[in-house]
């Protein structure tokens, strides 16, 4: 590629932010790696970014659409689902390989069928559009078998960047939830997928575990005549990413032990339980694929505790890539996290700003869910102790869409002790999208 006057290789960057100072005997070490992704030409190439270097599609997509008897209730449920996904075609771009398939107690092939996938061109986008006038509401819901179908046709092209969408308007009543967790297992690292729930009859938990395991998006389209601009805003960010299967690589010195690592902008996301080892004292944490964009990470590592005057390397990220002919992932970028102990009471006990932000972040996404969980469950002072807590963190740290969201749910009282009132009546919309909407974070001010 760097051969091709009209190319441009995606170039990363790594910032850490922390407070590298330790009082004497101190051994948690905290900080922010900024990963930033610029340069690149904006969207999927083809050749060496396909898989293997053999050339083909850049990108390759499967469009999941819920098909069950519920989508038929109101009627023009399944009619905007329709336009929606015409909306997502006619995003694609030309030489994008795609499919679409109906999902209900099984999974079916709508387009372009035969186990294979179409190349977009004006021709292939008309075709595909034409077919989804055979789409009708019946029938159960079995999620899984969506997903390891869409992962079937996916594995057919050699693109490196390899993506989902996914629509439900249900629960996922027709196989256990074990099959449903082998399949995200299964395909896991093979693809990205982002989830939406239209309506208020789907499973919060359901949907946005969805797109956690495949490292996409997930929300709420409580309207679903909102389907159709939320369905192009998908493709087009989808469109725009250009390397894919990237990792954040951890190594730490003998002595020192990840304690977590979680993306924690634009969303939280606990990636701990993700590690594979990656040699000698290292592990890789999957973040999917990327475009052009920036996205935090908080890193905790605990060292051997040691005396003033004592500094050392407490750990080296690595942003991480495949080379498109497969082989050795090449280093794209690294930040050093540092401990060095000190005397000074002043130094070892400030915060660094951005580490700061961020733990109240993960914190207000807690505060939210179990705020939710107790309300569902009858416990009303817990509700109200917990989602006043999130009033508090969402304005301190200018969380103004959750606080929004917030202000949906409970009356607010005082912002600053976090005094906040139960409403009696509130819309399921509105308390479905404030738990869906729980981990979006907002950027620390600089």
């Amino acid at each position: 590629m760097g051969n091709d006057p009209e190319s441009t290789e995606p170039r990363f960057s790594a910032e850490v932010y922390q407070n590298e100072y330790l009082p004497a005997g101190g051994s948690e070490v905290n900080a922010i790696v900024t990963v930033t992704c610029r340069g690149g030409t904006g969207g999927p190439r083809a050749s060496a970014r396909t898989r293997g270097g053999r050339g083909g599609p850049g990108a390759a997509v499967v469009i999941m659409v819920d098909c069950s008897g519920s989508m038929e209730y109101p009627p023009t449920k399944m009619r905007h689902a329709r336009d929606a996904t015409a909306a997502a075609i006619g995003t694609l771009r030309d030489g994008v390989a795609f499919a679409v398939v109906s999902g209900t107690h099984r999974a079916s092939e709508v387009y372009p069928g035969g186990g294979r996938l179409a190349v977009a061109d004006t021709v292939a986008r008309a075709q595909a559009v034409q077919a989804l006038s055979g789409l009708s509401a019946g029938g159960g819901t079995a999620i899984g078998t969506w997903l390891r179908l869409a992962d079937r046709l996916l594995s057919s092209s050699e693109a490196a960047i390899r993506h989902g969408i996914l629509l439900t308007d249900g629960r996922n009543e027709h196989e256990a939830p074990e099959t449903l967790r082998a399949a995200l297992e299964a395909c896991a690292g093979r693809f990205t997928c982002d989830a939406r729930g239209v309506g208020t009859d789907w499973e919060v938990g359901e949907v946005t575990g969805i797109a956690a395991a495949l490292l996409g998006s997930a929300d709420i389209v409580a309207d679903p005549a909102g389907l159709a601009a939320d369905f192009a805003r998908m493709m087009e960010t989808a469109m725009g990413k250009e390397v894919a299967d990237v990792n954040l690589r951890l190594w730490t010195p003998a002595g020192a032990e990840v304690a977590f690592v979680k993306q924690v902008a634009p969303t939280v996301e606990n990636l701990t339980d993700r590690r594979a080892d990656a040699g000698a004292r290292a592990g890789d944490y999957p973040t999917g694929s990327w475009g052009d964009e920036s996205r935090d990470y908080h890193v905790c590592v605990r060292v051997p505790p040691a005396e003033v005057g004592r500094e050392m390397l407490a750990a080296r990220v690595s942003v991480v890539v495949p080379p498109p002919g497969g082989g050795t992932p090449e280093t794209r970028a690294q930040g050093l996290v540092r401990a060095v102990w000190t005397g000074d009471l002043a130094a070892s006990t400030s915060f660094n700003p951005q580490v700061a932000h961020y733990t109240g972040q993960a914190e207000l996404a807690q505060a939210i869910q179990q705020g939710l969980e107790a309300r569902k469950s009858g416990d009303r002072d817990a509700a109200t102790a917990k989602l006043g807590r999130a009033v508090h963190l969402a304005h301190a740290s200018g969380n103004e869409e959750t606080a929004k969201l917030l202000a949906k749910v409970v009356d607010v009282v005082d912002v600053a002790t976090g005094t906040v009132r139960l409403k009696r009546d509130v819309a399921e919309a509105d308390e479905m999208t404030l738990e869906t909407r729980s981990t979006k974070t907002v950027r620390v001010k600089k």
